[in-house]
């Protein structure tokens, strides 16, 4: 599923124009992002978490070369699945499901 596929489903599901679910979708992207770039956890209930983290600076190798080069410290987003959803990804087997 790509962006547009999303806006389509949302317009779809809630019906309301393609234009109007754009721009929440959006919305809610460039709200997430902000809150990342200020540091801030993303929780979404039943859904996930958002989470910057911080990576040292670490020595690496060029490709090219092999060349020792050393690679800045920078930030990444990490994004942690809630058990609801890991649940949905990997529902229980039946066997285990009954007892």
């Amino acid at each position: 599923m790509n962006t547009m596929d999303l806006i389509e489903r949302v317009a779809a599901d809630n019906g309301v124009a393609k234009e109007h679910a754009r721009k929440i979708v959006d919305s809610a992207f460039t709200l997430i992002a902000a809150a990342a770039a200020a540091g801030d956890e993303v929780a979404l209930s039943g859904f996930g978490r958002f989470k910057v983290m911080q990576l040292a600076e670490r020595q690496g190798r060029n490709p090219a070369t092999g060349e020792a080069i050393t690679i800045a410290a920078s930030r990444k987003i990490s994004f942690v699945a809630a058990k609801a959803l890991r649940d949905t990804l990997n529902p229980a087997p039946a066997s285990i499901a009954a007892e």
